[in-house]
């Protein structure tokens, strides 16, 4: 008996212990409860890689978070293989195959242990899982992280290995291995190449590097959370001005108002740069748009106001500071627009008296001196399914996806286009962030 009640402590201390909590179903099988996870708690993630969208997975033991928010689901969800061929509950590593001359272009590489596997568009290929040895000879098993490294960002088309303080270049066309050292950069938990660079991440933490080097340059370590996720909530040592304008995650809302002052929103947060001043300032819509709160879904400026549609409702400000909301708002965006909200984007360009409401790939004219006003003029646009923001001035139309916008002429050039622009990278070339 007290073998017994000795067994069933131990039994329950184990179950105590584990990092993510369990419910019971109606077979008396204990499953994972995925919602514990919270990837704004500074979770030290164990890989990172890009899917063929360009959407950064982080995986975090037997879960994983898709993009920069979004709650935790089971990584066999959508890799189904990884669980019914290997139970280790975590993935060591994994990397994107992006060489567009290699037969494997566009696979995604997955590293358990001892074993590798390769998924094309979320299929396991044939024959795998194999030996890490035998589809990369000379890289050793139990990996902390790998990132691709294309020519010439790297000498030769190259997979970078991370193992403790071992680095290994593997050229994936003649399978050769160099050993480097990076001294300056600390152990990776995970790497990822994003928009060109490349990133350690290490705790929450993460570091800038220099492929080839492993040298970091800048103000480093920085927050992950602050630039890769999406989280309401911010260490109090954050910079809200360096988090807001390096973020990569997607702006809300983009506008100017009447004086040339543009207002960038995301989440809780805009930051707003005056005409004329390169200087740029972060704070809350809470401190500025109390009735807002967060998460604006189009602004544009008109008449002096700014005009801030969330959901099916439009709020109207005074441009300047204070931002007093007008008497009567917020009110319906289909009885002020003419349109249903919610509504992806919105602008109008200088000296006209038309606001351009883009749901989807639609595009609608609304007349804003008329009464009632009408949404009219429905076009499609042929560029994109969905835009994040829109924003016009004296040089065009500029819209903006994921992490990155594309100037157009006109708004005419912007709906007819079948080729896309030239892509500008948002925390660069719009808020001069170094990544």
């Amino acid at each position: 008996m007290k073998l017994l009640t000795h067994t069933l402590c131990l039994c329950l201390a184990l179950v105590l212990a584990l990092p993510y909590s369990y419910e019971q179903n109606d077979n008396n099988e204990l499953h994972h409860d995925h919602h514990v996870l919270d990837r704004c708690q500074g979770l030290e993630m164990d890989a990172v890689v890009l899917n063929e969208h360009g959407i950064p997975l982080f995986f975090k033991g037997d879960h994983l978070f898709k993009g920069f928010h979004g709650e935790a689901e089971m990584f066999n969800e959508s890799f189904a293989e990884l669980d019914d061929h290997h139970h280790l509950g975590h993935v060591d590593a994994a990397f994107h195959m992006h060489f567009e001359d290699h037969p494997n272009h566009d696979h995604m590489y997955f590293f358990l242990d001892h074993k590798v596997f390769s998924y094309h568009h979320h299929k396991l290929e044939e024959g795998y899982p194999k030996e890490i040895s035998e589809v990369f000879p000379g890289i050793p098993d139990h990996l902390d992280a790998a990132v691709e490294c294309p020519k010439p960002e790297c000498e030769e088309d190259c997979v970078i290995f991370f193992k403790a303080n071992d680095i290994y270049h593997y050229n994936v066309k003649t399978k050769a291995v160099e050993k480097k050292e990076f001294e300056s950069m600390p152990n990776c938990t995970s790497a990822l190449r994003f928009l060109e660079h490349y990133y350690c991440f290490h705790g929450h933490m993460f570091s800038k590097f220099d492929p080839k080097t492993g040298d970091v340059h800048g103000k480093y370590p920085k927050e992950a959370r602050d630039i890769f996720m999406k989280c309401e909530k911010f260490s109090e040592h954050s910079d809200h001005v360096e988090r807001e304008r390096c973020s990569h995650v997607h702006l809300d809302a983009i506008t100017s108002d009447h004086g040339g002052n543009m207002y960038a929103f995301r989440g809780h947060h805009f930051i707003r740069r005056d005409e004329g001043n390169d200087t740029l300032t972060a704070n809350t819509l809470d401190h500025a748009f109390k009735e807002i709160h967060s998460h604006v879904d189009a602004v544009f400026s008109f008449n002096d106001h700014l005009h801030m549609i969330k959901g099916d409702k439009l709020y109207i400000f005074q441009d300047d500071e204070p931002h007093a909301l007008m008497d009567g708002y917020p009110k319906s965006v289909k009885e002020e627009l003419g349109v249903e909200g919610p509504i992806d984007a919105a602008f109008v360009c200088e000296d006209h008296h038309i606001a351009h409401i883009v749901k989807g790939n639609h595009i609608f004219d609304v007349e804003l001196k008329a009464s009632p006003r009408v949404a009219e003029n429905e076009q499609t646009i042929s560029l994109f399914e969905k835009i994040d923001a829109a924003k016009c001035d004296s040089s065009g139309v500029k819209v903006f996806v994921g992490s990155h916008f594309y100037h157009f002429n006109s708004t005419m050039e912007f709906v007819a286009a079948r080729a896309l622009p030239e892509q500008h990278r948002i925390s660069v070339e719009l808020f001069g962030c170094d990544h």
